[in-house]
């Protein structure tokens, strides 16, 4: 990986929370928040600005725009949310260039194993009455979420186990 070890291992306490807050909130609401987008962008601008080399933070903030130009096109065309839009160019910032392909593995498992287990889950009574009047239990559309805030999780979490652990 080419995501330090080290500077993983600072981001990672900070982005938990906001990873979890996301997909509980997208579950509940259908809704990802702009504090929480807001939330992750802080964590960059300050716990990036310390863990991370100045340079690749920089260019973290070039990652930032492209991916919010990219998910706004994607949805004024729709097909992705508003929310999952800003949220991923969020977290765009936090994924290592180079590990760019590993992300995007990660990030296609983590949705197809999410949607599966949304939709079993939503299918049993018994899920539905531990957290009544969740939106998602009723639409059709995926909190997506769901799975984006734990693929960052999950990308950090490797990081720190897998990173390189040099400068």
């Amino acid at each position: 990986m080419h995501l330090n070890a080290t500077s993983a291992l600072w981001l990672l306490p900070f982005v938990a929370p906001i990873s979890l807050w996301v997909a509980w909130t997208d579950m509940k609401w259908m809704k990802i928040h702009n504090n929480a987008v807001l939330a992750l962008v802080a964590v960059y601008l300050v716990i990036g600005f310390i863990a991370l080399p100045f340079q690749s933070w920089a260019w973290g903030w070039l990652s930032l725009a492209v991916v919010l130009a990219l998910g706004f096109a994607l949805s004024m065309a729709g097909l992705m949310g508003g929310g999952d839009a800003k949220f991923a160019a969020a977290m765009a910032p936090f994924i290592a260039l180079g590990d760019l392909s590993l992300f995007l593995m990660l990030l296609a498992s983590v949705t197809i194993v999410s949607f599966i287990a949304h939709r079993l889950a939503r299918s049993i009574p018994a899920t539905q009455r531990l957290a009544p009047g969740w939106e998602s239990w009723h639409r059709r559309e995926f909190p997506m979420g769901l799975a984006l805030g734990p693929s960052l999780l999950f990308y950090l979490i490797l990081a720190t186990v897998f990173g390189n652990t040099t400068a």
